[in-house]
């Protein structure tokens, strides 16, 4: 299965801003968040990427992506109609090929040389399937996120087939159904923020949107279950770090991340114990 395509949603009315945001990347290089998320893209070996943005957002988006920009394909979602219909609006784009999704407020550092992207993508091909980055949470976080169930796969540390996808549920929803055999007590397999998914999910999505006449938010979350149970699909439990910059302070905590994984992290370092020293002398008074 070959995943030439990638689909990356800042659509959200608190997401839009985001990806147009400066910081210094790993390499030393200053760039805008979406820039750094297009080149994760790129890394996966992604050829066209479609980002749907909210309508008049384009030309600014295209303006910050740099040498980038001729890659891109914008689409816009005149309607807020949540995280489903967004990825739905890059139906045409996506065509019958299967897409990898990133989100436009999420950055990622990996453990590895080897990115988080491009790991999820070289899964997926090899077993020509759906899959999902997730990642072991904790129980009181789950009202950010979707949350599924699998089984793992035999002879496997950390693949799961998927069974069950619940887009943020409360503790005593996991705690009924969707607790992973080996998983630490109050810990939940959370999506990671990106996946490798087929043309089946737009499928899916568009039969949801039909249903709901247009006006209902619709959550990816629901297609995801859905594709469950017609098809494989899988999850890739990540121990790499994943960045929400539309937090608080998510912008700060991004940057620290990317410059102390990068050829700047002895010069950081120096900083933060600089600061940290002169705010101990201005405390002490000495």
């Amino acid at each position: 299965m070959k995943i030439s395509k990638a689909v990356i949603t800042a659509a959200g009315r608190k997401q839009r801003t985001l990806p147009l945001q400066t910081l210094i990347d790993s390499d030393g290089a200053e760039k805008s968040v979406l820039s750094i998320i297009v080149e994760e893209a790129l890394r996966a070996g992604v050829d066209e990427i479609c980002v749907v943005v909210q309508p008049g957002d384009a030309e600014q988006y295209a303006k910050v992506a740099g040498d980038h920009a001729g890659r891109l394909h914008f689409v816009s979602q005149h309607e807020a109609l949540g995280y489903g219909h967004a990825v739905y609006c890059a139906r045409d784009f996506v065509g019958n090929d299967p897409f990898l999704h990133l989100v436009g407020d999420h950055l990622y550092v990996s453990r590895t040389e080897t990115g988080c992207a491009e790991q999820l993508v070289t899964l997926a091909s090899k077993n020509a399937c759906a899959v999902s980055a997730v990642q072991a949470t904790r129980e009181n976080l789950l009202p950010y996120y979707g949350t599924v169930r699998g089984a793992r796969v035999a002879g496997t540390q950390d693949l799961y087939q998927i069974e069950t996808v619940v887009e943020k549920p409360t503790p005593t929803e996991a705690e009924q159904s969707l607790i992973v055999p080996g998983m630490r007590a109050g810990h939940y397999l959370c999506f990671f923020g990106m996946h490798v998914l087929t043309p089946t999910v737009m499928d899916i999505l568009g039969k949801l949107i039909q249903a709901c006449g247009g006006n209902t938010r619709v959550s990816l979350s629901e297609a995801l279950d859905e594709l469950a149970g017609k098809e494989r699909y899988l999850a890739l439990e990540k121990h790499d770090w994943r960045y929400d910059v539309g937090v608080k302070y998510g912008l700060l905590t991004a940057q620290l991340a990317l410059a102390l994984s990068g050829k700047d992290r002895d010069e950081v370092l120096s900083k933060l114990i600089e600061l940290l020293a002169l705010r101990d002398q201005r405390a002490t008074g000495r």
